[in-house]
């Protein structure tokens, strides 16, 4: 179903005092990285109740029931005003078959990026949920504000925080295909999107400003994942491309191409702006915080620029 026309739902703004509620819908987490994250949220200045997580079972954080009911439970809790996810490492879809959405009531900030990938275009694709494409609590929060390996605090406080007006993000890449266009900002983990085809949450990826952001692909699994959209008709009628660093997907083969070159190829031909090797998700750099589901503006020009045109939360 396509929610061009849909008014985006939007979440109740995070500031200083606001309770949030840590969820773990995915993988587990080591403590001594849980313990620096919480730490950093509460230097932002928010608040939240003792930590439990379920007993992990193999690569998940426990088993689906549990981690579905930690979330429904954190989602309709009328004091909890935004929900910061664990880390990501694989889960969030076992968490889409349980009829989420009626169990849903208002939206919250939901904050993560990897595999929050999968619960955040379901929460668009069937809630019309503004959610955030940012750091989680040991993948990102746990180094700390503007750390190479932490996340950049000025988009974060700006995304969540701003109920007035829109902001920019310099993105600090390559242009691969100048110009401007305007559309919804939408996308996340490219192979996690991918993943959403032929599901009843594919994503709508119309009029959108496409962020495709991954790690450890190979050039070529690049190319193959590219391919597949393309083919799944979803870069039809996008309106620009925003891609992050893709770090850790260099070339199998000396020589071979690189993933920059994989994009620009395939990408180029569609006439919109591109811009490669933005801070998102998958990073070596402060991870930027992007409102997903809000409109936006795109700067390929120099190392290109992305403007938020509406706050992403209300008061």
């Amino acid at each position: 179903m396509s929610l061009a026309g849909r008014v985006p739902r939007k979440p109740k703004a995070l500031q200083k005092g606001s309770k949030v509620a840590v969820f773990a819908p995915a993988s587990p987490a080591e403590q001594l990285e849980v313990t620096a994250g919480l730490a950093e949220l509460r230097r932002l200045g928010y608040e939240f109740t003792p930590v439990q997580f379920p007993g992990s079972e193999g690569y998940f954080a426990g088993s689906t029931p549990a981690r579905l009911d930690a979330f429904v439970k954190a989602a309709r809790h009328a004091e909890i005003a935004g929900l910061v996810a664990l880390r990501g490492g694989y889960g969030a879809t076992y968490l889409l078959d349980h009829n989420l959405a009626a169990q849903l009531q208002e939206p919250k900030c939901v904050i993560g990026f990897s595999d929050l990938t999968s619960l955040q275009i379901y929460l668009w694709q069937k809630c019309g949920w503004v959610t955030f494409h940012g750091p989680m609590v040991t993948a990102g929060l746990n180094r700390g504000a503007d750390d190479a390996k932490g996340y950049d605090e000025d988009s974060f406080l700006q995304a969540v925080g701003n109920t007035k007006s829109g902001w920019e993000i310099p993105l600090g890449g390559k242009v691969l295909a100048r110009g401007v266009a305007e559309g919804r900002l939408l996308g996340g983990c490219l192979t996690l999107l991918q993943a959403t085809l032929g599901t009843p949450w594919e994503l709508d990826t119309a009029g959108s400003i496409l962020v495709l952001e991954d790690r450890g692909m190979r050039p070529y699994q690049v190319d193959r994942a590219l391919m597949h959209l393309k083919q799944a008709g979803k870069f039809q009628a996008v309106r620009g491309v925003l891609l992050g660093e893709f770090p850790e997907s260099g070339p199998a083969v000396k020589g071979s191409p690189t993933v920059p070159e994989v994009c620009e190829r395939l990408l180029s031909p569609l006439g919109v702006p591109i811009v490669f090797g933005a801070a998102v998700g998958h990073t070596q750099r402060p991870m930027l915080t992007l409102p997903l589901g809000v409109q936006a503006r795109l700067v390929a020009s120099e190392g290109g620029q992305l403007e938020i045109l509406e706050p992403a939360v209300v008061q």
